[in-house]
């Protein structure tokens, strides 16, 4: 069995692209096979299903896998994640599922979940769910994007290779449109803002993310944001992805001051704001117990279906554990101000 393979630790969208500009002393050649060339590991299958999926463009417009590539025509290819020969074994875990097609899948993970299988994580994760579901369906399930463990919300599963394809392309333009909620450390200044900086493995710890503030030393983010709620010592918002990085949301808070409430790989699971009276320590403790992974959901997606063309919306309500303590911080807060 194949499934998709990470394609970049940086990226929490799984797709390829790729562009070439053709030598001024280029024959003519088949686009498909000028393309098997000059990517590594692509096999005729992907790139045939890319141009299906209208993924194959030569100077911006698309073309057939049997168009001769001239001189100088510049060309760009995305392609779902390869797959790799890995086998994933069933396994009979729960899946929410929000919505199903014949052809692609929302499910609602819950925090505490792997997506996919590997560092440590072999079983128990979502793909080994989805197989399980699919069993003698003769369905693989193909992930389109991926969330961090300890991040509950929606995602979306393709059920097949050309609809993964062509959401692969969605992605890449940034055409998916993905909200956010998380509860953050402290009053944020303004109602609504951007976040951008350059995102790449921070050289002292390869287990997070830390901005940058030069292009080569990382992959462009850009994180929009609008407070929901305010509770004096912590803020409740809504954050837009346009670019889909690893840990985006965590770090890019993080860098403005705002850590996620109780994110520990981003120093949220220490008191950041507030008083230094014991009962306030013992509320914000019994809050970590009560939520045990940093505050963040991916609470709504929107996408055009891969064949039809109609645009989805998918909407989740806020996992338990986060109600609980948004409800907690809301009394506190009240309860101060009187």
């Amino acid at each position: 069995m194949t499934i998709p393979k990470i394609v970049s630790d940086e990226s929490s969208e799984l797709f390829e692209h790729f562009r070439f500009v053709a030598d001024k002393g280029q024959s003519l050649l088949r686009i498909d096979r000028y393309l098997i060339s000059k990517i590594e590991n692509a096999s005729r299958n992907r790139i045939q299903v890319a141009a299906h999926a209208g993924n194959i463009l030569v100077n911006e417009k698309t073309v057939k896998p049997n168009y001769k590539v001239k001189p100088g025509d510049v060309i760009t290819i995305v392609m779902a994640n390869p797959p790799r020969d890995t086998e994933i074994y069933p396994e009979d875990i729960p899946l929410i599922i929000v919505y199903e097609d014949e052809d692609v899948l929302v499910v609602n993970k819950p925090a505490g979940m792997v997506v996919h299988p590997g560092h440590g994580n072999f079983t128990g994760t979502l793909l080994n769910a989805l197989v399980y579901y699919f069993k003698g369906k003769e369905v693989i399930p193909h992930l389109c994007h991926r969330i961090d463990k300890d991040t509950s919300g929606l995602l979306l599963i393709a059920k097949n290779e050309l609809a993964q394809t062509k959401l692969a392309k969605q992605f890449f333009y940034h055409t998916i449109a993905r909200k956010y909620v998380a509860l953050v450390w402290g009053n944020i200044k303004n109602d609504e803002g951007t976040i951008s900086g350059f995102l790449n493995r921070d050289p002292r710890n390869r287990l997070i993310m830390k901005v940058f503030e030069e292009e080569e030393d990382g992959r462009n983010a850009i994180t929009h944001y609008k407070v929901i709620e305010r509770f004096t010592y912590v803020t409740l918002v809504e954050c837009t992805l346009e670019t889909g990085r690893t840990h985006q949301i965590r770090i890019h808070l993080k860098h403005i001051g705002h850590p996620l409430f109780n994110d520990e790989s981003y120093g949220g699971n220490e008191i950041l704001k507030g008083t230094t009276f014991t009962k306030y320590k013992q509320f914000v403790q019994n809050c970590f117990k009560l939520l045990p992974r940093q505050a963040l959901h991916a609470k709504s997606l929107g996408f055009k279906h891969p064949f039809s063309g109609e645009y989805l919306l998918f909407d989740s309500d806020y996992p338990e554990d986060m109600a609980i303590v948004i409800e907690k911080w809301r009394k506190y807060n009240t309860g101060n101000r009187h």
